[in-house]
């Protein structure tokens, strides 16, 4: 089936949610290239927006889902499960929580840590709801993690939300001490802004975020969704900033492209939650458990975050070569491979991204026109360096001439 014909069953049966879709539909992947139903080929800087960890095809995690989907695709979480006991061992043995709730995608996560926070007051007969957010932050698409979200545009069209929300400005530790009222329960941020345009909190924002809250009583949860599973250059992003939350949530690449979250948090938060507190079907399940050990497994023993150190410098120090060469790049700004580019308005960042995967490479556009780079970690300098020579092409087109 070549991509016309998928387009058109997509469009007579699909809902129309994604708007104008990229026009190209791939058919398989092999490390970090995915090829069309041509055969076309195309390096990936996206990643399934920073999930395919490993890129594609990877022998580890493909021999793992193999393997698992011969024996025990789902069992119920009425039984133990031992690929789940599994992984929250070897989530909490290289991360500061102590216990691990599972489930299928980052909105639940998120979902899950607010009615943690929210369980632990109450299961102190404190009443205490509400949840601090900061304005362009994105949490998910369940109505609370909608609510918990500091973008307008994704909301307005599903009012009434949930209450018991408050935004502030990201990096702003004042406006968020001045948000704090005896309702407030926890604090709840993004390491960097993803959604948002690749904006990373500043260390002193974080630990005076830290502080804040261990002075007033309350939890700090982070949404670690995009940041989390080495995608920063360190397995997780809160160990950039030399702190420790009290609840932090993971998705996207744990499971390496097998929809899988997890909650993570500190015993005193975690025992808050009882038998019938929270539940999930198939959150947990052996197939994404088994792939996500593989995954996490992969990176701790085969060096890949020294890499991802290593190959973000390498990657930021090249984009900031095409901003000194272009007038219209705003900033170069991101941790490791998860990296943006901000454009000025004059250029559209959508248009960009067409062009580039005309030329064979799939990045895209988030946040305020900000070019996205979240590839892969096993992507390599030359993937790079063919990236951006590429990226000088499109920047030096007629339209976009500086």
């Amino acid at each position: 089936m070549d991509y016309k014909e998928v387009k058109e069953l997509d469009e007579k049966y699909y809902f129309n949610t994604f708007g104008s879709r990229l026009p190209v539909s791939f058919e398989y992947g092999e490390g970090c290239t995915l090829y069309d139903s041509q055969g076309k080929k195309y390096t990936d800087f996206v990643a399934g927006i920073a999930v395919n960890t490993l890129g594609y095809n990877h022998p580890a995690l493909v021999e793992a889902i193999t393997s698992q989907s011969e024996k025990l695709l789902h069992c119920s979480n009425l039984f133990y499960i031992k690929a789940q006991a599994q992984l929250a061992k070897l989530l909490v043995e290289n991360s500061c929580g102590d216990k691990v709730f599972l489930c299928n995608s980052g909105a639940e996560a998120n979902e899950g840590a607010i009615k943690l926070a929210r369980k632990y007051f109450y299961s102190k007969n404190l009443y205490k709801y509400e949840i601090i957010t900061t304005l362009n932050s994105f949490h998910g698409r369940t109505m609370a993690t909608l609510a918990a979200t500091g973008q307008e545009k994704y909301q307005k069209p599903f009012e009434p939300l949930p209450t018991g929300f408050v935004h502030v400005p990201f990096n702003d530790i004042e406006a968020v001490e001045n948000a704090i009222s005896y309702k407030t329960c926890a604090v709840m941020v993004e390491p960097i802004q993803g959604e948002g345009g690749v904006i990373p909190a500043t260390a002193e924002y974080m630990q005076a975020l830290r502080k804040l809250c261990d002075d007033r009583g309350i939890l700090l949860i982070f949404d670690e969704v995009q940041t989390g599973i080495g995608r920063t250059g360190k397995l997780f992003g809160y160990e950039q900033y030399g702190i420790e939350p009290d609840i932090f949530t993971l998705a996207k690449g744990l499971g390496g492209g097998i929809p899988i979250g997890a909650i993570v948090a500190k015993a005193f938060v975690a025992s808050a939650m009882e038998p019938g507190d929270h539940g999930t079907t198939f959150g947990g399940n052996p197939l994404a458990c088994t792939a996500a050990l593989a995954v996490l497994s992969t990176i701790l023993e085969e060096g890949i975050l020294e890499t991802v150190k290593d190959k973000g410098e390498y990657f930021t120090d090249q984009l900031i070569k095409l901003k000194n060469k272009f007038s219209f790049i705003k900033e170069v700004r991101g941790k490791g491979l998860m990296l943006g580019m901000e454009l000025d308005e004059e250029v559209s960042g959508k248009e960009i991204v067409l062009d580039m995967l005309n030329r064979g490479f799939i990045i895209n556009c988030a946040g305020n026109n900000t070019l996205r780079f979240v590839p892969p970690l096993i992507i390599q300098k030359d993937h790079i360096d063919d990236l951006v020579e590429n990226l000088e092409k499109s920047f030096s087109r007629e339209s976009y001439d500086a």
